[in-house]
């Protein structure tokens, strides 16, 4: 065999043989060390999340807008610039970690304050101040060493040094020439200092030049720049030659001479630092926008994901983005027409960049994506960081939403910068669940279309930012006839992977499967509201016990002779034994035992009334002359009022046992009211009267009789049964009760059952196409031509596509299949 070695055969033998964990940990540390880069930026990322400082967020910004968008990797002036940073912070943390500095004096009163001044910084005195700043110096370290070893740490110097060289001899020739096609290929990044930028000060002249992966746009700046030179060159020596003459006839003009060159010099300086920090980052994206090669992909499903996990973050953790709302839920708050305005603040601008994105995307414009991704990444550190500590008066390392919610937004920021450093597709051909005909992408497409408005929202878009000569009509009925065809196109897929014999019946599995989940859905489905409120207040109802208990007599529509409340520890709870000889009490009458079988002990509260009235009875003198008169005149009958609205007569007024429902109407438990065993209590009423020296003073006094537990005291006694309400959460829906269920619910869905169950027959031309091949293929045409240009012949194949569907006889030969 052809490069035999005895040593690599028996390497590879002994590797082989080695344990399934050994040979795990091995390929997770040649991933590590394949990923290594992911790793630094990880472990930066996840640093600035727990530091949340302006020291800390240098690193991640250079990151998106530096290392990302480098090609094919970063520089050396990046992992460098990285390292000493991250060693400069170090140093900074430590030396103010001291407690002479006066904000270290209270510690304790400014470490949760987000706008105190040492904690923007990022130079708090804290444990561990710099532990992950370690973490992340070793991972810079550990990919320093990995690039070491593969020889490309040092990749960018000798590439400058070569291309120095060359532009050295240009020089010096005054010869243009193209660089050799290496030199092109070279990474482009920020590393790059001035392409030729010639700056003269009175003394010297410098000159700086910038290697470029344009060897055209090179060799007209250099020729550029030596003829200005060269004419600036020789501007100088006349106007030397004038000065020199100026000064000989006129000693006086020496001091303005020099204080000329001081300032010409200073300008000069200024102008050649701010060209050398300027030119290389234009020079980068420059490059970056108009590349001479690029490795076209498409990342937008991963991004229109992540932007997707954002939009989820939001909704059910919208309370870490407000001030007053950590305690509320988006469910209650949209069931009381409350909008948070954090909650709509948040959606409106995750909402916002989707649309922008997607039209960054069909536009194809990799300069709006790089500005679109400047302005991104620039807004949100800012927001994340300096605007949302003070909405929410918390640190934005204690806010674990938040957290969660950037890191996916870096996530985002990643697959961003990669779709810019490649480029975006040239042609964009259909939505990305088509790609496949499966069960999965099946699915997945009729969800997808089953949200409301996404499939006419993306629809316009597409239209919108997409050249066309079709109307919005016609493209909507291309898009919905594609849609159509792909999911016929599925269905045939299925058929070709799981042929039915022809004569067989169908298997069981299949019948049984399909069938039964069918029936035990629509089943199901007619008896939710039934089964919905049975279960909302047995299984996950909660016990709302009453806070406050009060009992209010009028007689005959008198002022009310008797007033009272019951609080706090008047209100007591059921144990068991107490319970069990409750529930012995009805043995015989089946309709309180029916009653009671929906409570618990824990939904029974005992409430005892003190007997003597709390408010004084001021009654003027004519009308208790008359409601005298009316008690003394047995023939009449005299009726007392209670508060919740019950008229009885004096006789077994009482009502001992009072339902609690979930609404505001208490009332009196009628099952437990009537029978040989139990009966309305009677009440004794008396007037006291007090007199002093201050005057006659009257109140009631009422006592109930046959009283449960047996006090001395004047009381009443009051069973209060508490009937359990639906979650705080499912209140919304629990409200509709059984009948606005059936008609929410119910009725909605069977609406739609119907319409797939009937109307079948207008559709059989359209539904029963045995081959959709080229229907397909005309459909996935008319995007190829849009996407090339070629807008007549679009007219032409979507004609074509109009004229198949409204003649059957074209399209049954069309869709026959293939022999």
């Amino acid at each position: 065999r052809m490069f035999h070695d005895d040593e690599l055969e028996e390497s590879e033998k002994f590797y082989v043989g080695q344990p399934r964990v050994l040979l795990l940990i091995y390929a997770l540390y040649n991933t590590l060390v394949a990923r290594s880069e992911m790793v630094c930026y990880f472990v930066i990322i996840l640093n600035h999340m727990i530091s949340a400082s302006m020291i800390t967020l240098v690193l991640p910004i250079l990151i998106f807008l530096w290392a990302m968008l480098s090609v094919p990797r970063p520089s050396k002036r990046f992992w460098m610039t990285a390292i000493v940073y991250t060693e400069v912070a170090i140093v900074i943390k430590y030396f103010f970690q001291f407690g002479f500095f006066p904000w270290n004096k209270h510690v304790d009163y400014t470490k949760d304050k987000p706008y105190h001044p040492p904690n923007i910084i990022g130079i708090e005195k804290k444990e561990g101040y710099v532990h992950y700043d370690l973490v992340q110096l070793l991972a810079l370290f550990f990919h320093r060493s990995i690039l070491k070893c593969h020889g490309l740490w040092d990749e960018d110097e000798k590439g400058d040094n070569s291309s120095n060289k060359e532009d050295t001899d240009d020089e010096l020739s005054l010869t243009g020439g193209r660089r050799d096609s290496s030199a092109s290929l070279k990474s482009v990044n920020l590393a790059a200092s001035v392409e030729s930028i010639h700056v003269h000060f009175p003394e010297q002249q410098t000159a700086i030049r910038r290697k470029s992966s344009s060897s055209i746009s090179q060799l007209s700046h250099r020729s550029s720049f030596s003829s200005h030179r060269s004419k600036r060159g020789k501007c100088h020596d006349i106007s030397s030659m004038s000065l020199e003459t100026l000064i000989i006839s006129h000693p006086a003009i020496l001091f303005f001479s020099a204080s000329y060159s001081v300032v010409k010099s200073l300008f000069g300086l200024c102008c050649f630092r701010t060209l050398q920090v300027y030119v290389p980052i234009r020079q980068f994206f420059y490059n970056l926008i108009h590349p001479d090669y690029s490795a076209v992909t498409d990342v937008y499903v991963l991004m229109f994901l992540a932007d997707t996990v954002d939009f989820i973050i939001i909704v059910f953790g919208f309370w870490a983005f407000g001030k007053h709302s950590a305690a509320a839920d988006i469910t209650s708050s949209l069931s009381e027409d409350q909008v948070p305005e954090a909650f709509l603040v948040m959606v409106l601008i995750q909402f916002g960049t989707m649309v922008v994105d997607r039209a960054l995307y069909l536009k194809k414009t990799v300069m709006g994506k790089v500005i679109f991704q400047v302005i991104l990444v620039f807004g949100i550190h800012f927001w994340m960081f300096f605007i949302l500590p003070g909405v929410t008066e918390r640190k934005f390392s204690q806010n674990t939403v938040a957290q969660l919610w950037y890191f996916v937004k870096c996530v985002y920021f990643g697959l961003s910068a990669y779709q810019i450093r490649c480029g975006y597709p040239t042609r964009v051909l259909g939505n990305f669940l088509t790609k496949s005909y499966n069960y999965i992408n099946l699915f997945l497409f009729q969800g997808f279309r089953l949200v409301p408005f996404l499939t006419e929202l993306r629809a316009v878009m597409d239209w919108v930012w997409t050249d066309t000569t079709l109307s919005l009509s016609s493209w909507i009925c291309v898009e919905d006839i594609y849609a159509h065809i792909f999911i016929l196109k599925c269905w045939r897929e299925s058929e070709k992977r799981y042929p039915q014999p022809r004569g067989q019946k169908k298997k069981k599995v299949v019948k049984y499967g399909m069938g039964g989940m069918i029936i035990v859905l629509l089943i199901c489905i007619v008896w939710f509201p039934l089964l919905f409120m049975s279960l909302i207040k047995s299984v996950a109802g909660i016990t709302n016990k009453p806070l406050d208990v009060s009992i209010t007599i009028t007689l005959g529509g008198y002022q009310p002779i008797f007033t009272m409340s019951a609080q706090q520890s008047q209100l007591k709870d059921l144990n068991q034994t107490g319970f069990n000889a409750f529930l012995g009490s009805y043995r015989g009458n089946t309709a309180a035992l029916q009653f009671l079988e929906g409570y618990g002990k824990e939904d029974i509260t005992l409430a005892d009334l003190e007997g003597n009235s709390n408010s004084l009875w001021t009654i003027s003198p004519p009308s208790r002359e008359k409601m005298i008169q009316g008690l003394l005149d047995f023939s009449a009958e005299f009726t007392v009022v209670l508060s919740w609205s019950i008229q009885r007569t004096l006789e077994t007024v009482y009502p001992y046992y009072i339902k609690a429902p979930s609404d505001s109407l208490a009332k009196p438990i009628k099952q437990l009211l009537t029978g040989m065993y139990c009966r309305w209590e009677n009440i004794t009423v008396s007037l006291v009267k007090n007199v002093s020296d201050e005057g006659v003073r009257e109140w009631w006094v009422l006592n109930q009789l046959g009283k449960r537990y047996k006090t001395s005291e004047e009381s009443l006694e009051l069973f209060i049964f508490s009937d359990k309400v639906s979650p705080p959460s499912l209140g919304f829906l629990a409200g509709y009760g059984i009948m606005g269920l059936y008609a929410s619910v119910v009725l909605v869905i069977g609406k739609f059952v119907r319409e797939f169950f009937s109307g079948i027959s207008h559709s059989i031309m359209f539904e029963e196409l045995p081959n959709v091949d080229r229907i397909l293929k005309l459909c996935t045409d008319i995007f190829l031509v849009r996407e090339t240009g070629e807008l007549e012949l679009e007219e032409d194949l979507y004609a074509k596509l109009i004229f198949l569907y409204r003649s059957p006889e074209t399209m049954i030969k069309w869709t026959r299949e293939k022999t």
